[in-house]
């Protein structure tokens, strides 16, 4: 293999490098770290047990070990665990790593300088500086991919406690009895960054597929995906275009939003959600959207009441029981457009799609089979309720207009 113009530079002159650059380090990282401070006044110095700047101790090894291994040969090595802390600390405070950046190109280019010092004094060819330099920008990388790995993985620890302290808030927003003050729960949403809303509003999930890529809802709401059945919590729900945000980020989901309630009443907005959820499940309602319950009421009225709602029609529609199940049903959807249309027959038979006389004929039966009482307010309403609970099921056909 070709020798490099570095390797060519004979045995004694690297020695005398290596002695006064290793001589000079401690002395050259003093000098750095006092440029850091100047240029960098903000940058908090973390200090080991015996009051020494952690950089400080940084800075040494790592032009130690740059120097050692080049005078002895090897390819230069960064010292992985000192600069990953110095990621990792970055990390844990919520910082970006451009300041460190900065900071390792700032230090690399002052030792360079002092270094090609060094090489002019021992009479080092400029060929092997050049290839010297090089290895400098090497190094560097090396230093910043090392503190980028720490940063990482104390980017994971903190977004792993963010989750965990938000499940727990969660958790208590939603109980039904809470013990906890406001202040309490101001003190838990203070710690991931969160102000307790006036009100708020609670959905219930259905994963597309369970691998399904967690919604991105936006900053604010609060999203614990790892239940069943992912839960959303959105604070001030009326606030405008917080519901089109919302469609966008669950576009492909099923689920339903509860209604915005007093935080007090977070458990409320969740007991409804979830009632929603269970009608989506059989059907009842329509899937591969969120609904919002508000906008479903008498689905969620009438459906979970279904044994309610039976026992109702065996006695008030017990007229029927005497005919056909053709004709029950026909009768059925004529009573229940003729209790929901003002008018008379002719308006009948347009909510129907019938002709008026086919109407005019239906109505006289069904005034035959209930007489008098087809006229008392509370059994119009019970019929309505129960009627239109059969439409919903799908007993019944929808009506026209």
């Amino acid at each position: 293999m070709t020798r490099t113009a570095w390797q060519e530079v004979p045995r004694s002159q690297l020695d005398r490098f290596a002695t006064i650059a290793l001589s000079e380090a401690p002395e050259l990282a003093q000098t750095i770290l006092h440029a850091i401070r100047r240029d960098y006044p903000y940058l908090h110095l973390v200090e080991d047990e015996s009051g020494e700047p952690l950089a400080l101790v940084g800075i040494r090894r790592a032009i130690e070990g740059f120097v050692d291994n080049l005078t002895s040969g090897a390819h230069p090595r960064v010292p992985p665990e000192m600069f990953q802390e110095f990621g990792r600390g970055e990390g844990l405070e919520g910082r970006s790593l451009d300041s460190l950046q900065a900071i390792y190109r700032f230090g690399v280019r002052l030792t360079w300088r002092r270094l090609a010092e060094i090489g002019q004094q021992v009479d080092i060819p400029a060929p092997a500086m050049y290839e010297l330099a090089e290895s400098g920008f090497e190094y560097l990388d090396g230093l910043v991919e090392q503190s980028v790995r720490g940063y990482a993985e104390a980017a994971a620890r903190r977004a792993s406690e963010r989750l965990r302290l938000q499940r727990q808030l969660i958790e208590m927003l939603l109980m039904e009895h809470r013990v906890e003050s406001t202040r309490t729960l101001a003190e838990r949403a203070a710690r991931i960054g969160w102000e307790l809303p006036e009100t708020i509003a609670v959905g219930v999930l259905i994963r597309p597929a369970r691998e399904a890529v967690a919604p991105a809802v936006g900053q604010g709401i609060l999203l614990e995906m790892e239940s069943e059945q992912p839960r959303i919590v959105i604070p001030d729900p009326d606030t405008a275009g917080r519901a089109e945000i919302l469609r966008r980020a669950t576009a492909g989901w099923s689920g339903a939003i509860g209604p915005a309630v007093p935080l007090a009443a977070a458990a409320t907005s969740l007991r409804w959600a979830e009632t929603a959820v269970q009608l989506i499940k059989k059907d009842l309602l329509p899937q591969g959207e969120v609904l919002h319950c508000t906008e479903r009421v008498e689905e969620l009225v009438l459906l979970p009441a279904q044994e309610l709602i039976d026992a109702s029609a065996r006695r008030c529609l017990a007229p029927l029981d005497g005919l056909s199940p053709t004709q029950s049903r026909r009768l059925a959807e004529t009573l229940l457009a003729w209790i929901e249309t003002p008018g008379g027959a002719p308006e009948v038979a347009a909510r129907l799609g019938v002709h008026p006389q086919t109407a005019r004929y239906r109505l006289r039966q069904i005034r035959e089979l209930w007489g008098d009482a087809i006229d008392e307010p509370d059994q119009r309403f019970e019929m309505l309720l129960v009627l239109r609970a059969q439409r919903l099921r799908g007993d019944l056909a929808p009506a026209q207009g």
